[in-house]
């Protein structure tokens, strides 16, 4: 493989940049893109390349397929760019996209961690019943606010939970729980000066303690993987931190089920680090949109298909 390059981040979504058709122009236009979905098929034994080519969307919705199959798009498009020479000196991932990082930096092998969120999505869809919990998108309010918001909300329902969940970006945190209590933290922060307050279309509440219950049977199973030690540091999301130890690897993937993605801090952390160049590797670009949110000076492109791809590769030839 080719020199790292310094101050290079790849960057890897998570669930909810899922689309029918993704990575199928990568597939068609490059072995090492065709060989990974090949392997996602084998190590989940059903054919997760059709339902990333064809659909049906409301299938690639049901989290069980929507999280290996994102972060299989996600790998091959790594594979694709390793093969180009553009390979990273630090990576990180949204979520579930964690995995897909710790895939690329080596800690994990592609077919565990497939098979992994797989049942990672299943434990999160059965932790809370559907219709039971509930996300909302918070637009431009300080995260302070925020908090309040879901702690005067909780104080209202007893025994009931909300909390900040994705703290992606200055513009823009996703709060999680109980379903009536996150939509009272939602018109709570609108009477508090949010610009907007989202429900989410989402399955379930993810990020916030009603997950234990997943996160408790995820444990078991990284338990019983080997995760080796990374060769690029991998940003892990409930610290905003490097991680660069196999044993601190698994330990942060189980406290990422219940704890807050620390986006934001992530980014503002890999700039303080040294990186100047970010380049998303999956479907969608919503990393690349938080970014500009984050820190507008810092150049992202994403990669997703033979354009993208191709626009990617002559900004590092320049």
């Amino acid at each position: 493989m080719a020199d790292r390059i310094n101050g290079l981040a790849l960057l890897f979504p998570g669930q909810g940049s899922q689309a029918a058709g993704m990575g199928k122009e990568l597939a068609s236009n490059h072995a090492v893109a065709r060989q990974t979905f090949e392997e996602a098929d084998e190590a989940l034994g059903y054919s997760l390349s059709k339902l990333c080519f064809e659909g049906p969307d409301e299938q690639l919705r049901l989290t069980e397929i929507t999280q290996p199959a994102i972060l299989t798009v996600s790998i091959a498009a790594y594979r694709v760019l390793a093969e180009a020479g553009i390979t990273p000196s630090f990576v990180a991932g949204h979520s579930l996209g964690e995995y897909s990082a710790h895939v690329a930096a080596g800690t994990l092998t592609f077919a565990d961690a497939v098979r992994t969120v797989r049942q990672r999505g299943k434990y999160m869809q059965e932790a809370v019943p559907v219709g039971v919990g509930a996300m909302a998108a918070i637009l431009a309010l300080p995260l302070e606010t925020i908090r309040g918001a879901c702690q005067e909300a909780a104080a209202l329902f007893a025994g009931e939970t909300c909390e900040p969940a994705n703290i992606n970006s200055p513009g823009q945190v996703v709060i999680s729980g109980s379903k009536a209590c996150v939509e009272k933290a939602a018109e709570l922060c609108k009477q508090k000066g949010a610009k907007r307050a989202v429900m989410l279309p989402v399955s379930a509440p993810f990020h916030c303690s009603l997950m234990q219950p997943a996160q408790d049977r995820l444990a078991e199973d990284l338990r019983g993987l080997n995760f080796l030690t990374p060769k690029v540091p991998v940003m892990c999301n409930v610290e905003a931190v490097p991680v660069t130890d196999g044993d601190k690897a698994r330990e942060t993937l189980v406290r990422q089920v219940t704890g807050a993605v620390q986006w934001e801090s992530s980014m503002r952390a890999l700039v303080a680090l040294g990186v100047n160049r970010f380049v998303e590797a999956g479907p969608g670009a919503v990393l690349t949109g938080l970014l500009r949110q984050i820190d507008k000076t810092q150049s992202c492109v994403n990669v997703e298909n033979e354009a993208s791809l191709q626009k990617c590769k002559a900004q590092f030839e320049s």
